[in-house]
């Protein structure tokens, strides 16, 4: 399922006519949406800084608070005091280390008995290294995401080379995670289980009711603000594969349309693998802003309430994630 994001840099390496599709011209309505995603982005950006700043204060503030509380006590209190602080890091460090090993227990497990999920990234070509750069960032969030599940996917990466597998080797750890990373297409990585295969996308005709362990599930890995309208499922269909799409019309009214990022289709999977609740995992995943007359029945308010945050701190909890896992 195509990933859509808002970037204002321009290609610096437009693809080639003769191997790519023709891009489609932005209409009058995609382009008020365009600017409307673009002024929300900024807002997120400025509230991103300020939260930053912030943050600075408060730790500056904690240090000077704690360097005020030893100078105003004895020489063996102080030695307490210090002592104490010790064995709390420790007992923090130890949790940690044994949260780590139960997680690349599940994910270990998951290679074999999860069910797979690719990630196809062969279309690089299309995007710029801003929006490639966006792209990565999700698919940390997704691996972040995957290894906290008590059942986590067993997680593929496929078309791994070029500038996108230049910035995923970037990732302090990248060759650490859990998962499969492959250079090449699924089609090569998977040829001997193409029956199995299913391409996700919001095109397609079949409503994915359920999760088939058995098939191997494909989310196309876009970040391109709706430039290449139904080129995942085109992709299918040349290849042959079966397709679906997520049953989010069944459930509530998207405010636009039902593209979501690649973090938002992986956790709503993995949501479904936990809840078997098609409506659960919608509205703890899709932020409120983009089904605000969706049919909640008492899910909206809570729920949308609880995905407006975790909207606004995105960024914040890739980093929390990225530093719990990037010894893995």
């Amino acid at each position: 399922m195509e990933a859509v994001e808002n970037d204002q840099s321009a290609l610096e390496t437009p693809p080639d006519p003769a191997t790519t599709p023709l891009q489609q011209p932005l209409s009058k309505s995609a382009q008020k949406k365009l600017l409307k995603q673009q002024r929300f982005e900024a807002k997120k950006a400025e509230k991103k800084a300020l939260t930053k700043q912030q943050k600075r204060q408060d730790s500056e503030r904690k240090r000077k608070e704690w360097e005020e509380t030893l100078a105003s006590v004895p020489e063996e209190e102080r030695s307490k005091l210090i002592e104490s602080r010790r064995s709390l890091r420790k007992e923090r460090m130890e949790k940690r280390s044994e949260e780590r090993g139960r997680k690349i227990e599940r994910l270990t497990g998951a290679r074999d008995c999860g069910q797979k999920i690719v990630i196809d990234l062969d279309f690089a070509h299309l995007m710029t290294p801003s929006e490639i750069h966006s792209l990565v960032q999700q698919i940390m969030y997704c691996y972040a995401v995957n290894g906290r599940c008590s059942s986590p996917c067993h997680l593929w990466l496929t078309g791994c080379e070029g500038e996108m597998g230049s910035q995923l080797k970037r990732l302090p750890g990248f060759d650490k995670w859990i998962i499969e990373k492959e250079n090449g297409s699924y089609m090569e990585a998977l040829e001997d289980q193409k029956e199995n295969l299913v391409y996700l996308t919001a095109d397609a005709e079949t409503v994915l009711e359920e999760l088939d362990p058995k098939k191997i599930y494909i989310v196309g890995g876009l970040v391109d603000r709706n430039r290449w309208k139904g080129i995942t499922m085109k992709k299918a269909k040349e290849q042959g594969i079966q397709t679906a799409k997520l049953p989010i019309g069944s459930y509530l009214k998207m405010s636009s349309s039902q593209v979501l990022t690649v973090n938002q289709v992986i956790e709503i999977l993995l949501k479904f693998m936990e809840t078997k609740d098609w409506k659960v995992s919608f509205f703890q995943v899709i932020p409120q802003r983009k089904r605000p007359e969706a049919d909640s029945e008492g899910y909206q308010k809570v729920e949308g309430e609880e995905n407006e945050e975790k909207d606004d701190q995105l960024d914040s909890k890739k980093k929390c994630a990225w530093q719990v896992f990037c010894t893995i």
